[in-house]
């Protein structure tokens, strides 16, 4: 696993953000202080400080948004098996580097 970090502002709000679509609450969900990067932040993709990866139960909710290079990306919030957050992974469809972050604002519902 990679190395832990701080949560950036723009993450927790787009976390927060994420739950509030599905009705849903930080109260509910805790979102993690800390969290490690997937892919050294290539693309975005963020792992919940204590998770499991071994222990994913699904999704929340999946989101899409265009990139500034003009990039489809999917964005998922992930649960595991313990009822907390898991991670919020990117998957841009090209695979190249995230260029810029997304906003609530940018965000298209694809799936609750």
């Amino acid at each position: 696993m990679n190395e832990l970090r701080n949560i950036r502002d723009e993450e927790k709000l787009l976390i927060q953000f994420l739950l509030s679509q599905i009705g849903l609450t930080e109260a509910e969900y805790p979102i993690a202080q800390e969290v490690s990067e997937y892919e050294g932040g290539f693309m975005g993709s963020i792992s919940m400080a204590g998770s499991d990866p071994g222990l994913y139960d699904g999704d929340l909710v999946q989101v899409e948004y265009t990139d500034a290079d003009g990039v489809e990306v999917i964005i998922s919030l992930t649960r595991d098996k313990n009822g907390r957050l898991l991670d919020l992974d990117f998957w841009k469809t090209d695979f190249s580097k995230l260029r810029r972050y997304p906003t609530p604002e940018a965000l298209t519902i694809l799936r609750k």
